[in-house]
C-alpha cells in the first residue's frame, strides 16, 4: 500500500517481565490501509495490539508511531445509560476545557462521527437500546471524534452477528480507503479479514509475523498451512 507510514516497528520484543512473548518482531503499518491480525489464541495479539497503543512497554527494539492513535477494545462495558451522541462527544473531550465543555467545532466533528458510521438517526437513543452491531459503530465513532490518524481495534466483530460483522468490516474499509486512516484490527474472523484487509499479519508464538495480502496469502498456501486446514477459496 502506498501511503504514509503510521507505525513502524524493527525487532521488537514484546510481553512482560520475565516472560517474553515475542523476541523480535518486524512490521509497518501505511495510512488508508487495513491491516488485520491473526493468530490462535495464546500467539500474542493482544500483547502486541497493547504495545502499539502504549499500555504496556515494548521490552526492546523499535517502534515508531506518526500520530496518535483510536483505540477500540472488546471490554465489556457500562455505557448503557448514555445516549449514542454523549458516548461519541466523549471521544471529543480531551480537545475541550477543564468542564469538558463542546464547542461547536466540536460539535460537528461529532456529527460527522456519527455520520461516518451511519448512526445520526440513533444519536439520541441510549447505547442500551441499540444492537450490538449499533453499538460497535458507536465506540468507532467515539474513536473517530478523537481526530486520531490511526485506529486499533482488538476483535471488533466478537459477538456479533454475521450481518453486523460485514458491516463492521466495510466500515472500517472505508474509512482507511477513504478518509485515509490507517487501521489495525485483531481478529479471529478469517473470512472477512480475507475479504477486507489489505494485509494480513500472521502471529504465532513459534515464528516471526507474517505479512502478506490475502490473495498471496492464499495463492501460496501460507493461510492453510498456518491455520492447518485443507483449502481456502
Amino acid at each position: 500500500m502506498e501511503g504514509k507510514t503510521r507505525i513502524t516497528a524493527r525487532n521488537l520484543c514484546i510481553g512482560y517481565r520475565n516472560n517474553i512473548v515475542h523476541p523480535s518482531l518486524d512490521f509497518s503499518l501505511q495510512e488508508g490501509e487495513v491491516v488485520c491480525l491473526m493468530g490462535a489464541n495464546g500467539a500474542g495479539k493482544s500483547t502486541l495490539i497493547k504495545t502499539v497503543c502504549g499500555m504496556i512497554p515494548s521490552l526492546s527494539g523499535s517502534l515508531q508511531k506518526d500520530g496518535e492513535i483510536g483505540v477500540v477494545l472488546t471490554e465489556k462495558d457500562n455505557a448503557g445509560g448514555l445516549t449514542v451522541y454523549d458516548m461519541v462527544s466523549i471521544g471529543r473531550y480531551r480537545h475541550t476545557d477543564f468542564f469538558g465543555t463542546l464547542k461547536e467545532e466540536d460539535k460537528a466533528i461529532v456529527r460527522d462521527s456519527l455520520e461516518a458510521v451511519g448512526l445520526m438517526t440513533k444519536a439520541h437513543r441510549f447505547m442500551s437500546e441499540i444492537s450490538d452491531g449499533e453499538r460497535q459503530k458507536a465506540f468507532i465513532a467515539k474513536a473517530l471524534a478523537q481526530e486520531c490518524p490511526i485506529l486499533v481495534l482488538d476483535e471488533p466483530t466478537a459477538f456479533l452477528d454475521v450481518k453486523s460483522r460485514i458491516e463492521v468490516m466495510k466500515l472500517l474499509q472505508n474509512l482507511a480507503h477513504q478518509k485515509n486512516k490507517a487501521v489495525l484490527i485483531s481478529t479471529h474472523d478469517l473470512d472477512n479479514a480475507i475479504n477486507y484487509s489489505d494485509t494480513i499479519w500472521l502471529l504465532s508464538p513459534e515464528e516471526k509475523l507474517i505479512a502478506g495480502t490475502p490473495a498471496n496469502l492464499v495463492k501460496t498456501g501460507t493461510i492453510n498451512i498456518f491455520f492447518n486446514i485443507d483449502n481456502v477459496k
